[in-house]
């Protein structure tokens, strides 16, 4: 008899990914399928991919559409409500209202030619779920992830595996709460948030949307650095500062350190919230493609080191803080796993 799976889609503006697990969790492949969403297109052509997408998938792993018990769908917020996309400014305008989870859902029946169960979530939340099935081995630990990349993705996932949704699917947007201006040493005005909000997000301080600002209070001091001279374009010199961190440029040093400075205070605060047992941070600050032992091991050690002290003494003891592993996979699977822990209850 064949084995049940269930399939994970996660979708942004410009490319969805796909993935699967079995009925035991396992991953069924870690070789990242990644094809065009095709949003330009229209609603039509994204539910086309959608399909195109887990038909290659399933052939490349020698498996049938007759096996599928279910699927997960990773997108961003914010929603209407659920299944429903709101007003998102990476999609097109016609998006907003889209009910999506009935569109795909009767795609999803239509081409298997049974139902198949849908489950549709915040595609950081859904990282959540993955990264946490691994950093949890064989416990029930609560775990919390955060993912700076270019803007903060967080999560919080619960004994049972799914993650903290929230009343109006909201739940854990945790990188637009402000940060704690008094342990930073910061009196400038706040970094501005694409959010919308004055209060100093905490995203503008440890992403690569605060970048620029960063580098620019920066050069105040390095007056003499290469990158005040360049005539590259603000974008340009912030996506540089990484690869200059890594050569041991002190301006770029400085920057990373004080983003992992807030993050840790970040971390601290939503430790105190949550109690989670271990906190997995992700995003490409821990990519290992494109960066060094070195550096992924000074930025947890600063977020570590700035974090323990304002904890609780039981939880300065056991918390662990790691970095995620999955990398691009992490949503897909996350989503199937979602459509699995689903079909269970």
């Amino acid at each position: 008899m064949s084995q049940n799976i269930f399939i994970g889609t996660d979708s942004g503006a410009t490319t969805t990914k796909f993935s699967g697990v079995r009925e035991n969790g396992e991953t069924i492949s870690t070789k990242l399928l990644q094809r065009p969403t095709s949003s330009e297109n229209g609603r039509g052509a994204v539910i086309s991919g959608w399909i195109a997408g887990i038909s290659e998938f399933l052939a490349q792993n020698q498996l049938q559409w007759s096996q599928v018990k279910g699927v997960g769908l990773a997108i961003p917020g914010p929603y209407e409500r659920y299944g429903v996309f709101g007003k998102t400014p990476n999609l097109p305008a016609s998006f907003s209202g889209w009910d999506v989870y009935s569109d795909y859902r009767a795609a999803l029946t239509k081409q298997a030619g049974h139902d198949i169960p849908l489950v549709v979530g915040n595609d950081g939340n859904y990282g959540g779920v993955a990264e946490a099935q691994i950093a949890r081995g064989s416990t029930r630990a609560s775990v919390m992830m955060l993912m700076p990349g270019s803007g903060l993705g967080a999560a919080f996932i619960g004994a049972d595996g799914l993650s903290l949704d929230g009343d109006t699917l909201a739940g854990m947007e945790a990188g637009h709460m402000p940060v704690p201006w008094q342990l930073l040493g910061v009196t400038a005005k706040p970094l501005p948030c694409g959010c919308g909000r004055d209060w100093g997000c905490v995203e503008a301080y440890t992403t690569i949307s605060g970048l620029p600002h960063l580098l620019a209070e920066k050069l105040l001091k390095f007056p003499d650095h290469e990158l005040a001279k360049s005539s590259a374009t603000p974008k340009e010199k912030a996506l540089s500062l990484r690869g200059r961190a890594q050569k041991g440029d002190a301006l770029a040093v400085e920057i990373f350190d004080f983003q992992a400075r807030v993050m840790g205070l970040h971390v601290a605060n939503l430790v105190m919230a949550l109690d989670p047992g271990i906190v997995v941070i992700g995003g490409g600050l821990m990519d290992h493609e494109t960066t060094t032992p070195e550096f992924r091991e000074r930025y947890l050690r600063i977020v570590s080191e700035t974090a323990r002290p304002y904890l609780w003494i039981q939880q300065r003891d056991t918390l662990k803080i790691v970095p995620a592993v999955l990398g691009d996979l992490s949503q897909a699977i996350g989503a199937a796993l979602v459509a699995l822990y689903q079909s269970r209850s």
